[in-house]
């Protein structure tokens, strides 16, 4: 655990520049707003260890698979989330003395991300040879128009006089850290210094996926007024220069303008056009506007989402950060996108989408979100059938098998036992339409576009399976469960387990379905009866004398050990120890029974969950970032309060306090929605099915009062939770809950 940052409900900053940890300071100060994002990098620059950082929402490129044994089924390419050219710098230069903090005298360092609207601000006092000058530096993603960064950077001259040259530039010359041999991975089409623009092109690939063109243009302001730098361009690059001199007690703001259009939504040969005209409506509405349109916007977000936490501040700052991050990534404004793994907060896991958006982001966007938003989400899966119908093929299988990761729906992962034995995601995609369906009430998506992902994800199962005729049970061999410290094993409980709820929920809605989607589907008497066999004979391994299901087959001859048997200084075991002895350990990176428990929650006794948690949670490392909120969740229902709520700290601060030394390369952007989910459905209890909104809540003993909003079927419910429970109804039709099993009748007080 490694805590930077100073504790505060709504901001989070420091006083200090961490050398040591300026990679971590930049991931936590990323921003973002759904289209772009960037790491928190030095407007100014920087030449001591950093990690430039720009990523546009669905630009990617398609690398060869690189792997030292072909095997047939392998894609053909990965996908990478590429560092997008960079249109953040201003190089300064004070009396001839270019700064760079990691070079440069400097006092007073303070540096800020306001949660309330995403702003991001950095300050210093600069000591050079002839002046001492604070430098004020803010910049927001604006929300109001999305192509649209802006940054202003503030000079107030406290002591002796200042020479000032600022160097504002876009540049496309940038590569990924993690690239093959330096590649970069763009070239240049155009300098265009008429619209102050460049445009830039993904480099060809051999995968027919088409290349992705970028158009940047900036604008510059000093105290209000435009003015025209000199201007130079060279390959990829354009620069403006601008200068003033400023004496003691003088101050001068340079604002820079930017606005980003790519091909996804421009012909390339109108992008200098629309990024002109885009420009000229920023610079009109200016920096000041932009930011009160921005700080309105998520007003209205927090107003719905905001989680209120009293008697922890760490507590409220963890939830908030989550949050805020979670919004600034994705919040629906196009449905060709999804939320992957880091956002736009660094290069690692460079799919755009894994299983953890269906299992982990759908039910809070369900509770916080407009349906449209969790809609979205849906249809994204929907619309990328084709791609998981090519995966499946591809395995000489039948039915869709949806990617582990993926930019456009073809699997982009090369790594055998991730990419064709973690075949369990396939099964969170349904399930997301289950708890879609059943939160809003709404069955028009599973009854139309929904029903084909079903049926297409149940054919796969079907075909998956094989029947053992030794034991007289359908069996699922060689997959890697959720816990990905074991590979291609057999029988994997989650895994039958939700193979089987998938052909059991598919057959549970033919009936209800749209008729013509039906004639098409054409799923015939045969098929659903072969079905119901696998349900009724699918096989599930279980120990009845510890009364608990057992991971998967050979599990229980392993050398069963706590967790806590493992030395400190080899934890993080992912960055100790050797893959063998991971792989033949008996701990656990996330929850993996528990989280079939977790999701198919009603239909297991207290009995059975508290002696799996009893069993599992003790072997689990937690060093994936998707496992402390699912064994928190599990925690709060069986009563150990204590386990919930330090579980809860750590989904809520995983990095913020950096606990598995993991995310100086980027955050945690799919898992953030698991402290969330930790204090609604853990800490307030609640649950939902198709009939029955429930809660059964309790506080911890360390907060002295908690509350939050969630909608719900057309309402609008807010919870507060103190020594007393109290839930309202805030807006639409009456409605009945059940708090601690008794009828609550609300009604929208007069």
């Amino acid at each position: 655990m490694k805590r930077i940052f100073e504790i505060d409900p709504w901001i989070v900053k420091t006083h200090e520049l961490d050398v040591e940890n300026k990679r971590l300071q930049e991931s936590i100060t990323a921003i973002g707003n759904g289209y772009m994002g960037m790491r928190g990098n030095f407007e100014e620059g920087y030449s001591g260890d950093t990690l430039q950082g720009t990523y546009l929402g669905g630009v990617w490129f398609p690398d060869k698979t690189r792997v030292g044994w072909w095997k047939n089924g392998y894609p053909e390419y990965f996908g990478k989330a590429i560092n997008a050219p960079a249109f953040n710098h201003i190089g300064i230069t004070v009396n001839g003395e270019k700064i760079d903090l990691a070079t440069s005298k400097f006092t007073d360092f303070y540096l800020a991300l306001d949660m309330h609207q995403g702003l991001l601000t950095r300050s210093y006092v600069y000591h050079g040879h002839d002046a001492a000058i604070k430098f004020t530096f803010e910049r927001f993603l604006s929300n109001a128009v999305q192509e649209a960064a802006l940054f202003k950077v503030s000079v107030d001259v406290l002591e002796g006089h200042a020479d000032i040259q600022f160097d504002a530039s876009l540049d496309g010359n940038v590569v990924n850290e993690d690239s093959n041999y330096d590649e970069q991975f763009w070239q240049a089409l155009e300098e265009n210094p008429v619209a102050h623009s460049i445009t830039m092109e993904t480099i060809p690939n051999p995968f027919k996926v088409p290349q992705f063109t970028v158009t940047l243009a900036q604008h510059l302001q000093l105290n209000g007024q435009d003015v025209e730098g000199v201007l130079t361009t060279a390959s990829g690059t354009l620069n403006e220069t601008v200068t003033t001199r400023l004496d003691a007690g003088e101050h001068s703001d340079l604002v820079k303008s930017v606005v980003v259009v790519t091909s996804r939504d421009i012909e390339p040969e109108h992008q200098v056009e629309r990024v002109s005209q885009l420009l000229d409506g920023v610079v009109a509405a200016g920096f000041d506007e932009l930011l009160n349109q921005q700080t309105a916007i998520w007003a209205d977000r927090w107003a719905t989402s905001d989680v209120v936490i009293d008697g922890d501040d760490a507590a409220q700052q963890g939830i908030r950060f989550n949050i805020s991050q979670l919004f600034m990534t994705y919040y629906g404004d196009d449905p060709r996108l999804n939320v992957g793994p880091k956002g736009f907060t660094g290069e690692k896991y460079g799919g755009a989408t894994y299983w953890d958006t269906e299992a982990y982001i759908v039910p809070m966007y369900l509770a916080v979100t407009k349906p449209e938003v969790t809609h979205a989400l849906l249809q994204y899966r929907h619309d990328q059938l084709p791609g998981a119908f090519h995966n499946a093929q591809q395995q000489n299988l039948a039915g869709a098998l949806y990617p582990m990761v993926t930019f456009n729906g073809i699997e982009a992962h090369n790594e055998w036992e991730i990419t064709f034995e973690e075949i369990h995601r396939n099964a969170a995609i349904a399930f997301a339409i289950y708890q879609y369906t059943a939160y809003t009430g709404d069955d028009t998506y599973v009854n139309t576009d929904g029903i084909e992902v079903l049926v297409a994800i149940a054919r796969f199962w079907a075909d998956r399976v094989h029947f053992s005729q030794n034991a007289g049970k359908y069996m699922i061999h060689g997959v890697t469960g959720p816990n990905e410290y074991e590979n291609n094993v057999n029988n994997n409980w989650y895994t039958n387990t939700m193979a089987s709820w998938v052909l059991e929920y598919t057959l549970e809605r033919l009936p209800k379905a749209n008729g013509a989607v039906l004639a098409k589907l054409a799923v015939s008497d045969d098929e659903q009866a072969h079905w119901q066999d696998i349900i009724d004979r699918m096989y599930f391994p279980t120990d009845e004398k510890r009364g608990i299901f057992v991971q998967h087959d050979t599990f229980l001859d392993k050398d069963l050990r706590p967790a806590a048997s493992i030395p400190a200084d080899q934890r993080p075991i992912n960055q100790h120890w050797s893959w063998d002895r991971i792989l033949r350990s008996p701990f656990i990176k996330q929850a993996d029974v528990l989280q079939g428990i977790y999701f198919l929650n009603n239909r297991f006794t207290m009995a059975q969950k508290e002696a799996n948690f009893d069993f599992y949670e003790p072997m689990t490392v937690h060093e994936s970032s998707l496992s402390a909120s699912i064994h928190a969740i599990l925690a709060a229902e069986l009563g150990k309060v204590d386990k919930a709520v330090e579980l809860y700290a750590r989904t809520a601060r995983l990095d913020l306090d950096n606990y598995n030394n993991d995310t100086d390369d980027g955050l945690h952007i799919t898992s953030m929605s698991g402290s969330w989910l930790a204090i609604v459905q853990g800490f307030a209890g609640m649950r939902y099915n198709d009939t029955q909104l429930s809660f059964k809540p309790f506080l911890p003993s360390t907060w002295t009062h908690y509350a939050f909003k969630m909608n719900y079927r057309g309402r609008v419910l807010a919870i507060d939770v103190a020594d007393t429970t109290t839930i309202k109804l805030v807006a639409g039709e009456p409605i009945t809950v059940l708090v601690n099993d008794k009828p609550v009748r609300l009604e929208v007080e007069a």
